[in-house]
C-alpha cells in the first residue's frame, strides 16, 4: 500500500523526469539541424525555410544565441496564442476538436475538484474507521485512504453528503457535455459549409454490386446510376484488387532506398567495391557487389510490377463488386449516400466515400460477404486477448502491494527494509510496469481492425480506439481494482467468514486510488512530457538524412511528423475521465493529479498540432459521438460503483436515491443522441443545396468531371517517381479504360421500366430497374 512518502517520491521522480524532458526539448528544438523535426508542419506547408542554408558554418548546426536558452519554456505561451479559427485553418477541424477533449476534461474536473475538496475531504477525514479496522481486523490502509469514503463507518448519515455530491457531479458533467456537443456540432456544420471543394463531397462508395453475366462491373454501375440517378450521375471508378501490385511497389521502394544508401556511401569513399552478404540480416551467405545486386533486384521487381499491372487490368476477377460513384452536386451525393437504392437491402449498398487520403485501399479488395465472418472472428479474438491479459495485470498489482505481500510472505521483508527503495518500488515501478505491458497493444488492435475490413483510416482508428477503451476498462481499471483488493486483503480473506468478503472488497476499492495516482504520474505527467521530444522521428530523420537523402524532396520525405493518433490518444484520455468520475465522490485525492494531466497534455499537444503533426485525413470531427458516448459510459460506471460501495456500507436509506442517476443519465444520452448526433452521421440536404448554389454562382464553368475523374484511382495506378516511365504510361491507359467511358453505353438487356411485376428469371428484381435482370 503506497503511503504519502511513496506518492511524494513518485511525484518527485515524475516531475523531475518531465522537467528534464522539457529542458532537453528546449535545447534540441533550438538547433538548426533539428529544425525539420520540431517544425515539420511549417516545412510541409512551405512556410519555413531551413536555417542550415545560410550564415556561418557552425551556426548552421548549433544555435550560438545563449539568450534563446534562457527562455526554454517560452514554447508554452506560444502554443496558446493561436486562436481557434486560425488553428482550424492551419491544422483542420479534427485536430482542434481532439484538443477540445483535453479542454473538456479541464472544464468538468476543475469545479468538481474544488467542490470535492471543500465538502467531501473534511467529511471523510474526520473519522477513525480505518485506524480501528487496521488494529482490530488487520486491514491494510494508509493515510491517503483516510481522505476517502472508506474512512466513514457503516450506517453513517454522512453518506448523504456523497449522494448529494454524486448528483451535483452528474448534473455538472451532463451540462458541460451537452454544451460541448452543441458547440462541436455547430463547428462541424460550419466547417462543412466553408471548407474547400473536396472529392468526397460529391462521391459515394457503392458496395455489393450484384454479379451479372452480360456486363462488366463498370458497365453495370454506370447503367444503374444512369437509370436511377439520370440527372445527377457524373462518373465512377471501379475498385480493383491491387494489393499484390501495391506490395511490389513498396518492395521496389525499399530496394531503391538501399541502392541510394550504397551509392551515396560509394560516392563518399570509392576506394573499393561495397560487398554485402545475402543471408539473414547480412550475417552470412554469398558475398555480392551491393550496387549491382540492388540494381538487378530493382530491374527484376520493375518487370514483376509491369506483369502484375497487366494481370490486374485484364483479369475480370481483379475487379471487385464495388465502385466510387461521383455526382454533379453535393445534394445528389447526399441523397444517394443516405437512401436505400433497391428493394433488396443487401445489394447496391451506398455510404459516403472517405476522402482520398482517408481510403484504406487494401480492405477495398475484401468481399463484402466476408466482412461479417471477419468481424465475428475478431470479436472472439478480442475477448480472449482482453481476459488473458489479466494475468500480467495481476502480476503488476503484486508489485504495487509490497506491504500486503509482506504480511503473508515475511521472507520478502529484507528486500523492502530500505524506506527509499520501498517508496521507489511502490510509488514508481507499478505504473511504469503497467505502461510497458501496454506498449504493443495499439499495434495489435490496429491489426485486428484492419482484418475486419474497414475501408477508411479514420474508421480503423475509431474501431481500434473503441477496443482500446474496453481493454483499459477491463484490464487497467477493473482488473487493477479486483486483483489489487485480493492481494491487499489476502490476510483478511483467509481469516473471516465468506459473508464478510464483499465488505472487505467494498473498503478496498477506494484504496486502489494510490495505484492509479502513481499510474497517472508516470503515464500522464512524464509520458506526456516525453511525447514532445519526438525521439523516434528525430533519430529516423537524422539516419535517413545521413544515409539516404540526395535531394530536397528526399529530405522532405525523411520527415515523419506523425499525427494525433486518435486510436491511442483518445482511449488514454477516456481512462482519465473514467478514473476522475469514479473517484471524485470516493477519493478526491486523485483529482488534482488528473487536472495536471489535462492541463499539461492540452499545452503539449497544442504545440505539436501547430508545429509538428500533419494529420493524414480530415473527417470533420466525425469521432465526437464516440467521445461523448464513452464519457457517458464512464459517468454511469461511476454511479453503479458508488451504489455498490454504499451497499457494502449498509447505507440502506441513502443508497436507493442513487438509482435515479443512471436512469437520468441514459435519458440525457438519448436526448443528445437524437438532438446532436445526426450532424455527425448525415449531411443535411439544405446545407448541400446551399453549398452547390454558391459554387455554381461563383464557378459556372467548373469542369467537375475533370476534377473528380482520377480522385479515387488506386495510388499504384497514378504513377510516380518510384515507377518506371512505361508504368506511368500504363497508368494513363488504366485511367482511360476505367474512367473515360462514354456516358451512354449500349446495353444487352431490354428496359422493364413499365413492367408491373418482377421478372420470372430474377424474382428479386425491382420493376423500376431495367437492367437488374438478364435478357431472356
Amino acid at each position: 500500500m503506497a503511503t504519502l512518502l511513496d506518492i511524494g517520491v513518485s511525484a518527485g521522480i515524475n516531475i523531475l523526469s518531465a522537467f528534464i524532458f522539457f529542458v532537453i526539448f528546449a535545447i534540441l528544438r533550438l538547433q538548426p539541424f533539428n529544425d525539420r523535426v520540431y517544425f515539420s508542419k511549417w516545412y510541409l506547408k512551405g512556410l519555413r525555410s531551413s536555417p542550415t542554408r545560410g550564415g556561418a558554418f557552425v551556426q548552421r548546426f548549433v544555435n550560438l544565441d545563449f539568450r534563446a536558452y534562457l527562455k526554454f519554456l517560452n514554447w508554452m505561451p506560444q502554443a496558446l496564442k493561436m486562436p481557434e479559427p486560425e488553428l482550424i485553418d492551419h491544422a483542420g477541424l479534427d485536430s482542434v476538436v481532439y484538443l477540445r477533449i483535453y479542454w473538456l476534461g479541464l472544464k468538468i474536473f476543475a469545479p468538481i475538484a474544488v467542490l470535492a475538496w471543500a465538502v467531501l475531504v473534511p467529511v471523510n477525514w474526520t473519522n477513525d474507521t480505518l485506524e480501528l479496522a487496521n488494529q482490530l481486523r488487520n486491514v491494510t490502509s494508509s493515510d491517503i485512504d483516510k481522505l476517502s469514503v472508506s474512512n466513514i463507518p457503516e450506517y453513517s448519515m454522512r453518506f448523504w453528503t456523497h449522494i448529494v455530491m454524486a448528483y451535483a457531479f452528474t448534473i455538472w458533467t451532463c451540462y458541460v457535455l451537452m454544451k460541448e456537443y452543441e458547440t462541436i456540432a455547430n463547428m462541424r456544420l460550419q466547417f462543412l459549409a466553408t471548407e474547400a471543394r473536396r472529392p468526397d463531397q460529391f462521391t459515394v462508395l457503392v458496395r455489393n454490386v450484384p454479379p451479372d453475366a452480360d456486363e462488366t462491373v463498370s458497365e453495370l454501375v454506370e447503367h444503374f446510376f444512369l437509370v436511377n440517378h439520370p440527372d445527377h450521375y457524373l462518373t465512377h471508378q471501379v475498385v480493383c484488387n491491387a494489393n499484390k501490385l501495391a506490395d511490389l511497389v513498396e518492395k521496389k521502394k525499399k530496394l531503391q532506398n538501399w541502392l541510394d544508401y550504397y551509392q551515396l556511401k560509394y560516392s563518399r569513399n570509392n576506394t573499393g567495391r561495397i560487398m554485402v552478404k545475402l543471408g539473414f540480416l547480412g550475417l552470412w551467405g554469398q558475398r555480392v557487389d551491393a550496387i549491382e545486386h540492388y540494381t538487378a533486384e530493382i530491374d527484376k521487381t520493375s518487370k514483376e510490377i509491369a506483369k502484375e499491372r497487366e494481370e490486374v487490368v485484364n483479369d475480370p476477377k481483379s475487379i471487385m463488386p464495388a465502385a466510387f460513384v461521383s455526382f454533379k452536386t453535393r445534394w445528389a451525393a447526399a441523397v444517394c449516400a443516405q437512401t436505400q437504392q433497391t428493394r433488396n437491402p443487401t445489394q447496391w449498398l451506398t455510404e459516403w466515400a472517405p476522402e482520398p487520403r482517408d481510403v484504406y485501399w487494401p480492405n477495398l479488395a475484401i468481399p463484402y460477404v466476408a466482412l461479417t465472418v471477419r468481424r465475428l472472428l475478431m470479436h472472439v479474438a478480442f475477448f480472449f486477448l482482453t481476459f488473458f491479459f489479466i494475468i500480467p495485470i495481476a502480476f503488476v498489482q503484486s508489485l504495487a502491494t509490497i506491504e500486503g505481500i509482506v504480511k503473508v510472505a515475511p521472507f520478502l521483508k529484507v528486500i523492502v527494509e530500505d524506506e527509499f527503495m520501498k517508496s521507489v518500488i511502490q510509488g514508481f515501478l507499478p505504473g511504469i510496469a503497467l505502461k510497458l505491458f501496454l506498449i504493443f497493444l495499439p499495434s495489435i488492435l490496429m491489426i485486428m481492425a484492419k482484418f475486419e475490413g474497414f475501408t477508411s483510416i479514420s474508421s480503423l482508428e475509431r474501431r481500434s480506439a473503441f477496443r482500446y477503451y474496453i481493454f483499459n476498462f477491463v484490464n487497467v481499471f477493473l482488473a487493477s481494482v479486483i486483483t489489487g483488493a485480493a492481494f491487499e486483503q489476502l490476510s483478511a480473506f483467509l481469516n473471516q467468514s465468506p459473508n464478510q468478503i464483499p465488505k472487505t472488497i467494498g473498503v478496498a476499492i477506494p484504496m486502489k486510488a494510490t495505484f492509479f495516482i502513481t499510474y497517472i504520474m508516470v503515464d500522464g505527467w512524464a509520458g506526456v512530457a516525453g511525447e514532445i521530444l519526438m525521439l523516434k522521428p528525430l533519430i529516423m530523420f537524422h539516419l535517413k538524412n545521413t544515409f539516404l537523402v540526395k535531394t530536397e524532396k528526399d529530405r522532405e520525405e525523411a520527415m515523419d511528423p506523425g499525427s494525433i493518433g486518435f486510436n491511442t490518444g483518445e482511449p488514454r484520455i477516456q481512462l482519465y475521465f473514467l478514473l476522475g468520475l469514479v473517484y471524485a465522490p470516493v477519493t478526491p485525492m486523485l483529482l488534482p493529479f488528473i487536472l495536471i494531466f489535462f492541463a499539461l497534455a492540452y499545452i503539449v499537444y497544442r504545440h505539436q498540432i501547430i508545429n509538428v503533426y500533419n494529420q493524414e485525413y480530415e473527417s470533420a470531427a466525425a469521432f465526437w459521438p464516440d467521445v461523448h458516448g464513452r464519457v457517458i459510459a464512464a459517468l454511469m460506471i461511476s454511479q453503479v460503483l458508488l451504489m455498490g460501495l454504499l451497499g457494502t456500507k449498509h447505507a440502506a436509506l441513502a443508497a436507493p436515491f442513487l438509482i435515479a442517476l443512471p436512469v437520468l443519465t441514459i435519458g440525457f444520452h438519448r436526448f443528445c443522441k437524437g438532438r446532436y448526433e445526426p450532424a455527425f452521421v448525415r449531411y443535411p440536404l439544405q446545407e448541400a443545396k446551399m453549398k452547390d448554389t454558391l459554387e455554381s454562382a461563383r464557378e459556372p464553368n467548373l469542369n467537375l468531371k475533370g476534377y473528380l475523374q482520377s480522385a479515387y484511382v488506386h495510388p499504384v495506378f497514378k504513377g510516380g517517381e518510384d515507377d518506371d516511365d512505361d508504368d506511368d504510361d500504363y497508368g494513363d491507359d488504366k485511367l482511360g479504360k476505367f474512367e473515360d467511358e462514354a456516358i451512354i453505353v449500349p446495353t444487352k438487356r431490354q428496359s422493364r421500366r413499365n413492367t408491373p411485376a418482377p421478372s420470372k428469371i430474377s424474382g428479386e428484381s425491382s420493376p423500376s430497374l431495367p437492367f437488374s435482370g438478364k435478357e431472356v
